[in-house]
């Protein structure tokens, strides 16, 4: 059987079967074969392992990942170069992987199949240079762009929208003084001046993507003589209430304008587009540097506005093309606060709409929020909330400081930032929380320490009260050293039993009337205590006193 195939026995070479080459099969395999996608042209490269061998040809396939169906690579046939250009080949979807090989062919030898790692066309694909042509005013220089590839292309089909170009420009006598611009497909190069030669050059990009191109041929053209209307400069609009103000610049009079405008979206369209220019309501042939119109005459979008000059002398070139927002255009006016202190760490701030605010119903066009930045008065450290809500507390705060705030409102998800100016700043001063503790712990503490002194006061008080209203029951001295007798002591208590009086025999008569007087005495306190029922227990200290001097007398006396 192996006699019968001979030369033509089949051999698995690296997990594949292939025909046996001839002695210098290797020499002839292909080597770091590159594939390179620029837009819609799709080049293979390799390099030869033997330059010397002659009449060498080289052939690729090529297939879907996922099929087992291998196709000729057209373009890539017996070529006799290490390249070779395969853009004609028919690629349904640029997203899908495919597989390519390649061999070497001589006479009737051929070498092992290269197979290069499969790839998905579009993210091997690189931007080309766009196609630029070029107009010139005396001032500004009109591009007009091509995106890369073909308008048939089915690798960019999906992004011919979505490209964007950079120009770098230079005057051709200094490349120094370059400077780089993002345009439109169709757009001006502005702030140049009269009968200068400008060169420039231009790359596509696709920022999503991360992808940047190449750039394109140097293009250079020169700017016409000066015209002698000049245009209309320092384009500004602006919204006011329900109107819309438009304003430029001009320095001479006895001059007519005239506004047009166009929506933005035409701008990232390919192509000329000055069909599309719309005349502004109210601005045409204006004597004045401004017009005002209705801002409904616009509905909520992204647009261009410019203003072209005339006088009996011709027209001017049409100005700087101003790009405004009318949904951003709508006035938003600071917001009203007010600061409250709570604590003595803690202040309440509360946002609300101005009357102006309320009046446009500006929240029911856009939903707000507001950022309040709040800060301590001798200190530059801000604390900054954006939120939704209209109230805000700030915490750990020190006491008896001034902080204060300010605030702004801003539209809600809005991409350009929006916002109004920021409010009128409100102070306050935090509550003395810690003073008063202090003074409150150092009331307590003397409290403390002086609550010996207090409890004697209070007990001298209440033996003064005691004293005049509850005075003690037992009699006078006085009288108590005549009742020496316990029994005759007791009969002071009780009124209801006769006391017996006491007789002292006295010698010196003279002193005998004394003795009656104080006898008489005797009789009227019998008296007094006979008629009384209770004995009130009041004793006074003078009658104390008063006995006590007169004991005295009879002990003088009797010494005598």
């Amino acid at each position: 059987m192996l006699a019968l195939l001979g030369a033509t026995t089949l051999m698995l070479v690296a997990g594949r079967w292939v025909l046996p080459a001839a002695s210098g099969e290797a020499n002839l395999k292909p080597e770091n074969v590159e594939i390179h996608i620029i837009d819609d042209n799709f080049f293979l490269k390799w390099n030869s392992s033997s330059e010397s061998v002659r009449n060498v040809t080289f052939s690729a396939d090529y297939q879907i990942l996922g099929t087992d169906n291998w196709k000729k690579l057209p373009g890539c046939q017996n070529t006799a170069s290490t390249k070779c250009n395969f853009s004609s080949v028919e690629l349904k979807n640029v997203f899908e992987k495919i597989e390519l090989r390649i061999r070497a062919e001589e006479g009737n030898n051929t070498s092992i199949w290269y197979e290069v790692e499969p790839f998905v066309p579009f993210l091997e694909a690189q931007i080309g240079p766009p196609d630029v042509h070029l107009e010139a005013e005396d001032k500004a220089i009109i591009l007009s762009i091509s995106p890369p590839g073909t308008e048939d292309s089915i690798m960019w089909a999906t992004d011919r929208l979505n490209f964007r170009y950079s120009v770098v420009i230079w005057k051709n006598s200094s490349s120094l003084e370059e400077r780089t611009e993002t345009v439109y497909p169709e757009d001006k190069i502005y702030k140049l001046s009269p009968e200068i030669t400008y060169c420039l050059k231009v790359k596509a990009e696709l920022p999503l993507q991360s992808r940047v191109g190449y750039y394109s041929p140097v293009y250079c053209i020169n700017t016409t003589e000066r015209r002698n209307v000049p245009s209309p400069e320092n384009i500004q609009i602006n919204a006011d209430n329900q109107v819309c103000v438009l304003k430029w610049d001009y320095p001479y009079e006895n001059t007519t304008f005239r506004a047009q405008w166009l929506r933005a979206f035409f701008k990232k369209i390919p192509g000329k587009h000055s069909d599309k220019w719309k005349q502004i309501l109210n601005c045409e042939n204006v004597t004045t540097t401004r017009c005002v119109f209705p801002r409904d005459a616009f509905p909520n979008g992204i647009y261009y506005v410019r203003v072209q000059a005339s006088n009996g002398n011709g027209t001017s070139f049409w100005s700087e093309e101003k790009k405004f927002y009318i949904e951003m255009k709508t006035v938003i006016f600071p917001p009203v606060i007010s600061l409250k202190s709570i604590t003595d760490d803690s202040l309440h701030v509360s946002v609300g709409a101005s009357e102006e605010s309320e009046n446009m119903s500006v929240n029911q066009l856009y939903p707000l929020i507001y950022e309040v930045i709040f800060w301590e008065n001798t200190s530059n450290a801000e604390r900054k909330v954006l939120e939704k809500r209209t109230e805000f507390t700030f915490l750990d705060l020190k006491p008896l400081t001034v902080y204060c705030v300010k605030a702004r409102a801003l539209i809600e998800n809005d991409r350009r930032n929006k916002s109004s100016s920021f409010s009128d700043t409100v102070c306050e001063k935090t509550k003395p929380g810690d003073t008063s503790k202090t003074w409150l712990k150092a009331g307590i503490c003397t409290a403390l320490f002086s609550l010996p002194v207090v409890i004697y006061v209070v007990r001298l008080f209440l033996r003064g009260v005691n004293y005049v209203f509850f005075p003690s029951s037992k009699p006078p001295s006085s009288v108590d050293e005549y009742f020496s007798d316990q029994p005759l002591k007791n009969l002071l208590l009780s009124t209801s039993e006769e006391q017996t009086e006491r007789c002292f025999i006295i010698e010196n008569a003279s002193i005998i009337t004394e003795i009656e007087e104080t006898n008489e005495i005797d009789e009227v306190h019998k008296k007094y205590n006979s008629q009384t029922s209770q004995d009130s227990g009041n004793y006074s200290n003078e009658d104390e006193n008063s006995g006590s001097k007169i004991s005295e007398e009879f002990l003088q006396q009797d010494s005598v």
